[in-house]
């Protein structure tokens, strides 16, 4: 994975939890940004300089002449999140901004949920931005990709899970006891739920809303009920 730009560049550097995750530093001859050349020195990350046009071909941003090669994230297997008797896991319904999924993540390794399932397609997946926002909890969060939600949540099912979507025709988060297996569904930033993601569901959460809007950012809300979940 690479990160370019010297302000998401800088943050990667100076976030301790990700200095062995950095396997190389690439720049120009003429980047003369000092603080961030004396963090990639003091952290003994190899330094190449290349040509613009070379770093050109490698960041597809504007990469302002230092662009980091960071360690891929890897994907778990979706077994490897389900092994335990009291489990929380967070199902991702084709969420599209990857600021978004960043933030959840960051909120699901400081709640301690068990990991966050999302699909392989028409699906944000972890990238540059994703790892950025989710200022280093990326590396400490199981994340499983899956084909189809529907038969994960089928087989969730099978192993004792309950599953809990989030609409704004539910019932009161509050309102809803929380079992010891669950698995919180948080939808599309434009759509929602999809229509047989719903109809899985054992019960639909709604955030009360009270001013003129009718809903929450996606990682706000997913914040709100990760946390009524584990009070519950």
């Amino acid at each position: 994975m690479l990160v370019s730009g010297r302000n998401n560049v800088k943050e990667i550097l100076k976030n301790f939890s990700l200095k062995n995750k950095i396997k190389k530093a690439y720049c120009t001859e003429k980047f003369n940004e000092l603080d961030i050349l004396s963090l990639v020195e003091k952290a003994k990350i190899p330094l190449i300089y290349k040509e613009k046009w070379e770093l050109d071909k490698l960041a597809k941003n504007n990469h302002q002449g230092i662009i980091l090669e960071v360690e891929d994230f890897s994907y778990v297997e979706l077994e490897s999140l389900i092994k335990k008797d009291k489990c929380n896991l967070i199902i991702l319904d084709h969420l599209e901004d990857p600021h978004n999924l960043g933030a959840i993540i960051r909120t699901v390794e400081a709640s301690g949920i068990d990991g966050i399932i999302i699909p392989k397609n028409r699906s944000v997946s972890v990238n540059e931005t994703v790892m950025k926002t989710s200022v280093g909890a990326l590396y400490n969060v199981k994340i499983a990709e899956v084909t189809n939600l529907n038969q994960t949540i089928k087989k969730l099912k099978t192993l004792g899970f309950w599953i809990i979507g989030t609409d704004m025709d539910g019932e009161d988060y509050r309102n809803i006891n929380y079992p010891d297996k669950c698995a919180l569904i948080i939808g599309s930033e434009g759509f929602g739920m999809s229509r047989l993601v719903k109809e899985s569901c054992d019960y639909i959460a709604k955030i009360p809303m009270n001013g003129k809007i009718n809903s929450l950012n996606a990682s706000v809300a997913a914040g709100i009920m990760i946390y009524e979940l584990i009070r519950k």
